[in-house]
C-alpha cells in the first residue's frame, strides 16, 4: 500500500504562482515515475507533468515554460512549481506515482483556483 499526501493548492490571481508537493510513503520499493494530473470542471483528467527516476521530464504543451516538475528521490517527494498561472489552469490536481512493479497510485487531489 502506498499513501500520497498532497499540499500546496489554493486560490491565486492570474499571473501568480503556487507550488504543489506530494510525499509518498508506505510500501515503496522502486518508484519509476511521479507526476501531476489535473481535472477541470466538466473535463477529463489530463497529464500536467511527470518525471522519471532518472530525471527525464514530460510536460503538457499548455504548461511548458510556466510549470516545473522536480523530485527528491530520498524523500519520495515530487514538486510542481507553477508560475504565470492562468484561469484555465484551474482544477483539481492529482499526484500520481508509478512503480517499477507496474502499479500506480493516486492522491486525493488538491484544488487550484486561478481568478482572472
Amino acid at each position: 500500500q502506498v499513501q500520497l499526501v498532497e499540499s500546496g493548492g489554493g486560490l491565486v490571481q492570474a499571473g501568480g504562482s503556487l507550488r504543489l508537493s506530494c510525499a509518498a510513503s508506505g510500501s515503496i520499493f522502486s518508484i519509476r515515475s511521479m507526476g501531476w494530473y489535473r481535472q477541470a470542471p466538466g473535463k477529463q483528467r489530463e497529464l500536467v507533468a511527470a518525471i522519471t527516476d532518472t530525471g527525464r521530464t514530460n510536460y503538457a504543451d499548455s504548461v511548458k515554460g510556466r510549470f516545473t516538475i522536480s523530485r527528491d528521490n530520498a524523500k519520495n517527494t515530487v514538486y510542481l512549481q507553477m508560475n504565470s498561472l492562468r484561469p484555465e489552469d484551474t482544477g483539481v490536481y492529482y499526484c500520481n506515482v508509478y512503480l517499477f512493479q507496474g502499479m500506480d497510485y493516486w492522491g486525493k487531489g488538491t484544488l487550484v483556483t486561478v481568478s482572472s
